[in-house]
């Protein structure tokens, strides 16, 4: 159905993509797989056609269907885009409109490619909602998209892709911001749509394991070209490259705890520490902590949203955080878990008091900070950050990273000179393993792990006690999740910070964590020692979160 040879990308006579060849048979799951910054993502966009016409050089062929797209008008192009080659973005946050109603946008695809009344378009949204597992269909039609979770914005982005049912889906990343339950609805869901549509998938995935799930064929890529390419048995189990075999083992492993991880770099330079964490040396490190008082306690707090208004007063709202309850101890990684929409990013914005309360206490060393004054919050400010979920529309596209980094130490007269803040910044660079050219380049210029390098050193150059990781490494790939886990765990180490660590990846939240929490929509489902809540699950809730982790390659 698709086939590449020899195509290459420069851009400003820079070679990104190195004569790639590979193809897509009809009626079949192509894994595209590799290091952030690999190629990936270009390859996708260059099939579809989106790459800017500026400054980029194209060789090779792209045939769909025999015919070679990059001869291909715009007008050519438009008509097979979102009919007979549909896409599922990376970025569910900046690839949604934000001032269009989620019902419409995928209302848009419907009039363009087809001949429906608008009832009918409705009543075939409101099903392919259902189809993806959207909690309120009605209403999450009407809602835009600032209204709902990140994992539902990404069940939009897949209604979208595949109202059509198209002939080719290329699906960039289709997952990563939904938790293992819905994960693994979606990967059915493309399952069986693939089975019932005979349409064919280029599935771009960092979860080796996923794509093994799904994949009938994988092309490894690193630095824009392709390392390896073959059937998911020869590619997982016989594999030819040590990259390829370094890619497979850089994911925590649910049954061993490793001092660090290994990362793509440990496996190829046979510098692999394998040494593991003693449970003497866990459970002393865990009497040290719990016998002083918590860093922070949250007592019975409630968050409510009012999603409905009517006249005479009267409200719908929902319980986003429900009669919550726990303590965080200073030094402590405590893991957050729970499906998408369950509460886990409300409550850590109630905490940081970006929302607030509805009932309910929060204690940050023993003092009540539920009720702030403007100059005390910004004093807790300095205290407590955040590490946010999506790192790119988190920083300002128009001002440099190094200035973004720079911004809050002036808010917070850290340093009395520019150029001491500055200084400092290309230290706190460095430690998060960027370079110091890096202080003026832009967020656009950077890979998705290196955006994330940034707002880890944005946070940490407040020097804070206590630090919110809201899905800090969900959009990373394994190799550079490996780096950033590791690093956080280094910080930790070096600067005795205490971490919230949000997450829908359980394997990453039994790594990392001390101790954790699981929510089930918005209420306190279960809390343990993360081991032995991994090992035995007191609840049915947690039994299904660990039933649905993908199985270890």
């Amino acid at each position: 159905m698709l086939n590449i040879k020899d195509f290459s990308v420069s851009i400003k006579n820079k070679t990104i993509l190195k004569k790639v060849s590979f193809s897509i048979k009809p009626n079949s799951v192509l894994g595209l797989v590799g290091e952030s910054g690999s190629g990936k993502s270009i390859t996708s966009l260059s099939i579809m056609g989106l790459l800017p016409e500026k400054n980029i050089d194209l060789e090779g062929t792209i045939e769909f269907e025999g015919e070679n797209m990059l001869s291909f008008s715009e007008k050519d192009l438009l008509k097979i885009r979102g009919c007979q080659i549909s896409m599922i973005f990376q970025e569910p946050m900046t690839s949604l409109n934000p001032s269009l109603t989620c019902g419409y946008q995928v209302f848009e695809v419907f009039k363009n490619h087809s001949f429906l009344s608008n009832s009918e378009i409705k009543k075939e949204i409101i099903n392919l909602f259902e189809k993806v597992k959207l909690p309120r269909p009605e209403e999450i039609y009407n809602s835009y998209p600032h209204q709902i979770s990140g994992g539902q914005k990404q069940r939009v982005m897949i209604a979208i892709a595949i109202a059509l049912k198209p002939k080719l889906l290329i699906a960039d990343e289709p997952t990563t911001a939904l938790d293992v339950t819905v994960q693994k609805e979606i990967i059915n869901l493309l399952k069986t749509l693939q089975q019932e549509t005979k349409m064919s998938v280029l599935f771009i995935s960092h979860d080796l394991n996923l794509v093994r799930e799904i994949a009938d064929e994988v092309v490894v890529m690193k630095n824009g070209k392709v390392i390896e390419y073959g059937s998911v048995f020869d590619v997982f189990k016989n594999s030819k490259s040590d990259y390829t075999r370094a890619l497979i083992n850089s994911k925590p492993n649910p049954n061993k705890r490793f001092n660090q991880l290994p990362t793509v770099e440990d496996f190829i330079n046979d510098s692999v520490d394998f040494s593991l964490e003693s449970n003497e040396n866990r459970e002393k490190y865990h009497q040290k902590i719990y016998n002083k008082p918590p860093l922070i306690e949250i007592k019975n707090l409630n968050k409510e949203f009012v999603t409905k208004r009517f006249i005479f007063g009267n409200s719908i709202s929902v319980k986003a955080v429900n009669n919550v309850s726990f303590s965080i101890y200073e030094g402590e990684t405590l893991g957050l878990v729970g499906e998408s929409g369950c509460g886990k990013t409300t409550l850590g914005r109630t905490i940081l008091h970006l929302e607030k309360s509805t009932s309910g206490q929060i204690f940050y060393k023993g003092k009540d900070i539920t009720h702030l004054k403007k100059n005390e919050l910004k004093l807790l400010r300095k205290e407590i950050q955040i590490i946010f979920q999506d790192p790119f529309s988190s920083l300002n596209p128009r001002i440099p990273v190094g200035e973004a980094i720079v911004e809050p130490m002036k808010v917070h007269d850290i340093f009395s000179s520019y150029q001491e803040r500055k200084e400092y910044v290309l230290k706190i660079l460095n430690k998060v393993g960027l370079e110091a050219d890096h202080y003026n380049r832009f967020p656009h210029e950077f890979s998705g792990g290196q955006r994330q390098r940034i707002g880890i050193a944005r946070t940490i150059a407040l020097q804070p006690k206590f630090i919110i990781c809201d899905e800090s490494v969900s959009a990373l790939d394994v190799s550079v999740q490996a780096q950033v886990l590791n690093l956080l765990n280094k910080l930790k180490k070096d600067y005795g910070f205490t971490y919230l660590f949000i997450s829908h990846d359980l394997s990453v939240v039994k790594y990392m964590s001390d101790n954790v929490v699981v929510m089930n929509k918005g209420r306190l489902e279960e809390i343990g020692e993360a081991d032995a809540l991994y090992s035995n699950p007191k609840s049915q809730y947690t039994k299904a979160l660990i039933d649905a982790i993908p199985k270890e390659i």
